[in-house]
């Protein structure tokens, strides 16, 4: 792994952060760290304030680029992660707990250290030479985003995609951040063919709410219009409310997918908010900042969606919740889906397999 490299995040984003709290955690016997208190952005004043915090960026050099996964809940068995760690910050992420593994707090240092794959695009180049590749859907936006700030200076999810479009291989991305539209140039012909499909996540209509519980994503009006834009070039594009927060949240169900039919989306979908691991603590003192008026109601519908607990890990129940708040929440969908003309929701996404070819000179094509 080589040396960390520093961001710098000039943008005129918020300056804040989505979690509390760096805690390190203890689940795999980590020693503790200390959060490194110099590290200071730039001092460009956001909003009357300095930015806390500076983005770092190490560059990781794995051997392999594409994730498997046989989870029975989850609609592709392949995907790609260009960057661990997420600056968005979103404080419900429940792919924090992985930075555990670099013994790094799921709490800020998810959110401030960050990992590149530069190699990424030569990295699949090689996996999708090899003579027993099977093509099936490529998912990218399931662990954390690939349109995160950082991408506009590292530009790996873009690399990964030529090489998708160049292989005719099918790709669906997930993502909170207008900035895919900066790759609609390979994605709307990619989409022709039948290979491109994209999930907007739009969480809250609301910017106070928005900018506290995804703090440097971009606000939910530039992720709209990104669905309209995707939608007019003719790509696939959905829209997820995931997750939904009880009783912060979960009042905009109608509205959120009013404005996800306006803008062209086929679907609109929901996750009631998942808090595995050391994400159920962060939440927790995330609500006593922000939400301290509600905090014991929005845990107490969550413990009911969870079968008591905070987290429910099993497959499906995981997606779906339990209990009469999830029921009367699908309910909901089910109901402003038909009134706004998106009851399309059950229909399943198709994507072709059958174009994919091998890169360019790999060794399958010589025969």
């Amino acid at each position: 792994m080589d040396h960390a490299r520093p961001h710098h995040d000039r943008s005129k984003a918020r300056a804040v952060r989505g979690a509390t709290r760096n805690d390190s955690s203890r689940r795999f016997n980590l020693p503790q760290t200390e959060a490194d208190g110099d590290w200071l952005d730039d001092r460009d004043l956001i909003d009357g304030e300095p930015a806390p915090l500076r983005t770092t960026v190490t560059i990781e050099r794995p051997k392999t680029i594409i994730s498997r996964n046989k989870s029975p809940d989850v609609p592709f068995d392949r995907s790609i992660n260009p960057y661990r760690g997420c600056e968005h910050g979103c404080i419900y992420c429940f792919a924090r707990p992985t930075h555990a593994f670099h013994d790094l707090s799921p709490g800020l240092d998810f959110e401030t250290k960050l990992f590149a794959k530069p190699d990424a695009a030569e990295l699949l180049r090689a996996e999708l030479a090899k003579p027993g590749y099977v093509c099936q859907p490529m998912a990218m936006g399931t662990n954390t985003d690939p349109y995160q700030p950082i991408e506009r200076e590292w530009r790996v999810t873009r690399g990964v995609i030529e090489v998708l479009a160049e292989c005719d291989h099918p790709l669906f991305i997930t993502t909170k951040s207008d900035r895919v539209l900066r790759d609609l140039d390979l994605l709307e012909p990619m989409a022709k063919k039948g290979l491109a499909a994209v999930a907007v996540s739009v969480t809250s209509l609301v910017p106070k709410i928005a900018m506290t519980i995804e703090p440097r994503a971009p606000h939910p009006e530039r992720r709209l219009t990104a669905v309209r834009r995707l939608a007019d070039a003719g790509v696939p594009v959905y829209v997820n409310m995931a997750p939904v927060i009880p009783a912060i949240t979960d009042s905009e169900v109608e509205a959120i997918v009013e404005r996800a039919a306006e803008a062209g989306a086929r679907g609109v979908s929901f996750i009631p908010v998942r808090l595995p691991y050391e994400v159920a603590p962060l939440f927790r003192a995330w609500l006593d900042e922000h939400f301290p008026d509600r905090a014991g109601k929005v845990m107490s519908i969550i413990n009911s969606l969870r079968g008591g607990k905070d987290n429910d890990p099993n497959f499906f129940a995981r997606m779906r919740g339990q209990g009469a708040w999830a029921e009367l929440l699908r309910a909901r969908f089910l109901i402003a889906r038909r009134r706004f003309g998106i009851d399309r929701n059950g229909e399943k996404m198709q994507l072709r397999t059958d174009l994919f070819h091998p890169p360019r000179g790999a060794q399958g094509e010589l025969f």
